[in-house]
């Protein structure tokens, strides 16, 4: 969940191989219809508002939008998408390959999701079956959620999109940019490789759920650990590194969740969390084998946990906590997790009247360098 002004300054290199919780994505297939106004088979730049968009914010620009990706798609050169200071308001983007050069999507304006929630099938943006690919720039992705999240919690609709969707691409980066107020997850990476997140600041309300910052599923580069085992035939998460991150007044800062009662046996290790720096957050370090959010989990009288956690290593972790317990590492008594390192972790309370502490149950590793009243392993 989102905190209330969360803004999550990002660089990620990481590597990963797992199935994690993943949204909704389309499968379209690439457009048949190109701009009249631009050449099929031209390299350079495509620009929205040369195509038809509108910057007032009122005005649907969704096929502009689309057709200068198509173009671009088709340029046998590498090419850009530009989108140009102003208000872009846009419904379902499919940004779908393959392309026949590299593509750049130039972010400097915003573009805001329309809130017709009829027009949605799975994703708001959705990049699918793309190499070498840029979304860049000091743009907004706004998913305008503020508007609908009342009918997310009150049932009337099934589902919620995603703002940006990463399926199947290969070397793609995401640099600059902001994402505000989505109506679901920001961004959702799956079945993708070599991809990387810089400097993409994320900012949705505390009081909401499911606006997850980064989700990434069955893709050799991510960042989301979490709701491991909910689905069959989950795959082992491995080789997991998150580092040089700044997180401000989130709910949760790095964190490890399982189902406690899991529908797939998997493993998650040698996963590293480094250089990272707390700014208030209120669960800085967490590691969770009974995530049960409909809070009726038969494994949770079993203690049968299907998921090992093990190789974990938390260094040079720095700030502050907006709650007296920094550390909750609730680990399974019938999967212990193992192979804990704490290093360098100097998270303090910030707040008075309570003094800093850490929860460990069934966590087995060292503490080296570490406040002490944050070194509970076993």
């Amino acid at each position: 969940m989102a905190s209330a002004s969360n803004a999550l300054r990002v660089f990620f290199i990481l590597a990963i191989l797992c199935a994690v919780c993943t949204a909704k994505r389309t499968g379209a297939k690439t457009g048949d219809s190109a701009a009249d106004s631009a050449a099929s088979g031209a390299s350079g730049t495509f620009d929205i508002s040369k195509l038809g968009a509108t910057g007032d914010g009122k005005t649907d620009s969704t096929k502009a939008v689309q057709d200068a990706w198509t173009s671009a798609c088709r340029a046998t050169g590498s090419a850009t998408v530009l989108i140009p200071k102003g208000d872009y308001l846009v419904g379902p983007l499919n940004f779908v390959g393959p392309c026949k050069g590299a593509i750049t999507i130039q972010l400097d304006g915003n573009l805001l999701g329309s809130n017709d929630l009829a027009k949605y099938k799975a994703s708001w943006i959705e990049l699918s079956h793309v190499d070498n690919i840029v979304m860049t720039g000091s743009g907004t992705l706004d998913g305008q959620g503020t508007a609908v999240y009342k009918k997310a919690k009150t049932g009337t609709v099934k589902a919620m999109p995603n703002t940006l969707v990463l399926f199947y691409v290969t070397n793609g980066t995401v640099s600059g940019i902001k994402l505000l107020n989505s109506k679901f997850f920001h961004i959702n990476i799956d079945a993708s490789k070599n991809i990387t997140v810089k400097d993409v600041n994320i900012t949705a309300p505390g009081d909401v759920e499911n606006t997850d910052g980064v989700h990434v599923g069955m893709s050799t580069k991510g960042i989301s650990i979490g709701c491991l085992g909910r689905y069959k035939d989950e795959k082992d998460v491995t080789d997991v590194t998150v580092r040089d991150c700044v997180l401000k007044k989130t709910t949760n800062g790095v964190r490890i969740k399982s189902y406690e009662d899991a529908e797939s046996v998997l493993t998650a290790s040698h996963l590293t969390f480094e250089n990272i720096r707390m700014e208030e957050v209120a669960n800085p370090i967490i590691i969770d084998q009974y995530f049960c959010p409909e809070k009726v989990c038969p494994g949770k009288k079993s203690d049968s946990s299907h998921v090992i956690v093990k190789d974990v290593t938390f260094r040079n972790i720095t700030g502050t906590s907006s709650t007296p317990q920094a550390i909750s590492l609730l680990c399974s008594q019938s999967q212990p997790c193992s192979g804990v390192s704490l290093i360098d972790v100097n998270v303090e309370y910030a707040g008075k009247n309570n003094k800093t502490m850490a929860v460990c149950s069934n966590a087995k590793g060292t503490a080296k360098g570490s406040v002490e009243a944050l070194a509970c392993l076993a």
